[in-house]
């Protein structure tokens, strides 16, 4: 066992890990953070996809050893209290989930992308999104939220 420790949600947790351990296993057998879901658990649909430092990162695929003393952020950490982050509001908007599955995933991603300033139009959107697209068919759905929020609340 390893004992790292982890700010998750603006919370410090100290953990024994095996070192094996992916930090999605971390956080919801853990932590009891059931937000970030295990889709494939090879790192191709995203589901899993959590902030660490403001980027995103896919938690299937890494490590929670490799995370000592890093600041996490779910889906479970980002509203402001009982006020709702604006990409939340704008995917509830804009229906931007069928069975919502993959929607904590997309939406931590989307804050990343955001972040990182690199999406300007609908198709860079769409490919820096990709990583978490679902094939549901709420595609349109989720683009236009987060064009939305990206515009600072105008749809294009």
């Amino acid at each position: 066992m390893t004992n790292i420790t982890l700010k998750v949600n603006r919370h410090q947790y100290s953990l024994d890990v095996l070192p094996w351990v992916s930090l999605l296993d971390a956080l919801r057998d853990r932590l009891k953070l059931t937000g970030a879901k295990k889709g494939c658990d090879h790192g191709q649909c995203g589901a899993c996809t959590v902030l660490c430092g403001g980027k995103r990162i896919l938690s299937c695929m890494t490590l929670a050893v490799m995370k000592d003393g890093s600041e996490v952020t779910t889906i479970e950490g980002i509203a402001n209290g009982d006020e709702l982050h604006p990409l939340q509001k704008a995917f509830i908007e804009h229906d931007a989930f069928q069975c919502g599955y993959c929607t904590p995933g997309q939406i931590c991603s989307a804050i990343g992308m955001l972040g990182e300033g690199k999406a300007h139009t609908r198709d860079e959107v769409k490919e820096l999104m990709s990583g978490n697209l679902c094939r549901c068919g709420a595609n349109v759905g989720i683009i236009d939220a987060i064009m939305e929020v990206r515009e600072g609340g105008n749809r294009e």
